[in-house]
């Protein structure tokens, strides 16, 4: 895949130059660059078929290439047993989780609502600052992986997205909470398909459209 970076705090340069940070960075880049449109297309039609966008899709494959070398998936933030589970339902509780972590890396996949914006930048500054409950994970630097708008507009996600270019509208506003370094990585729509976006009986779907 193609993407582009937007640096906060110097994240990249950071990434790029301290040797505990950089091996675990270039897994990222790995696991971002390995995925291909043949990959996507062969999932969203094998799994996700009945989906409007590629989202779910790419964000198993993101998962999975990322898992595959040695990520954690669904890290829990606080080692707090009362702050992992739901303790109506027994089950784990999302709200206090990162997506993806490793060492001192912590990565957000948003491809959801616009609104989740802020949510998605500052769950990595919780899980790196000093606070009053012990962390089950120390982050130094987050990474938070999106659609560019050209992605968002080509591939069948719903308008109430946020998007990489909106996102970055965010971190001025966000800048005295927003206290450690950030990478926004925005992802390039497909060079070989688009999704069509169709009416059925049942709701909207996709259709991978190959050029």
């Amino acid at each position: 895949m193609e993407y582009r970076l937007e640096s906060y705090r110097h994240a990249v340069e950071v990434l790029n130059s301290v040797p505990e940070y950089k091996e675990v960075w270039l897994e990222i880049q790995a696991a971002l660059d390995g995925i291909s449109d043949e990959d996507i297309i062969e999932l969203q039609v094998r799994k996700y078929t009945k989906q409007k966008s590629i989202s779910k899709a790419l964000n198993k494959l993101i998962e999975e290439r990322m898992t595959d070398l040695g990520w954690n998936s669904e890290s829990p933030i606080f080692s707090s047993p009362e702050l992992n589970f739901n303790q109506d339902t027994g089950r784990k509780d999302g709200v206090w989780r990162l997506d993806l972590a490793k060492e001192c890396i912590s990565v957000e996949v948003s491809f959801n609502h616009g609104e989740a914006i802020a949510w998605n930048l500052v769950k990595p500054v919780i899980a790196g600052e000093v606070n009053h409950v012990e962390k089950a994970i120390e982050t130094k630097i987050g990474v938070v992986i999106c659609a560019t708008q050209d992605m968002k507009s080509s591939c069948g996600f719903d308008g109430s997205v946020g998007h990489f270019e909106k996102i970055l509208k965010y971190m001025l506003p966000l800048r005295s909470m927003l206290t450690i370094p950030i990478v926004i990585v925005g992802l390039e729509a497909p060079k070989t398909f688009d999704i069509e976006v169709i009416q059925t009986d049942k709701g909207k779907r996709g259709i991978v459209r190959r050029f």
